[in-house]
């Protein structure tokens, strides 16, 4: 238990800072470089991968507070979906800047990662409606 909690925490702490670095650069040196439909992309990415990076922290003070096993996974299905969206998002974004010709598949990454970060959210309102209280 102990050990699935400090897990969850140091994703959610390397998620956050990645965040706001990610942020930064979008705003500070992408800004001048990208087209303006895919720096909105771009900012995109980074406000979802805040806000469930958020969501991630609660989902473990959560598996903290009530010791249920199924919130590890959903944060697990939070980290999926921060990577599969917002990380399909940046590389969709810069794909011209960084000379990388993405398959056109790639794009069906996106709803994916949209899709588990869903799934995150419907699994945390199932698992704590289920949550006793006096």
């Amino acid at each position: 238990m102990q050990g699935k909690f400090k897990l969850l925490i140091l994703i959610t702490a390397a998620l956050g800072a990645m965040a706001v670095i990610l942020g930064a650069f979008g705003s500070h040196f992408l800004a001048e470089r990208l087209e303006p439909k895919s720096l909105s992309a771009f900012k995109t990415g980074v406000l979802y991968h805040f806000i469930h990076t958020l969501a991630l922290f609660c989902t473990a003070l959560l598996y903290r507070i009530y010791r249920i096993k199924g919130l590890f996974y959903v944060g697990l299905y939070f980290l999926a979906g921060i990577t599969m969206f917002s990380g399909s998002l940046y590389l969709l974004a810069t794909q011209n800047l960084l000379g990388i010709n993405l398959p056109q598949f790639f794009g069906l990454i996106t709803p994916l990662g949209g899709l588990a970060l869903l799934g995150a959210w419907a699994a945390i309102f199932f698992t704590v409606i289920k949550i006793k209280t006096n």
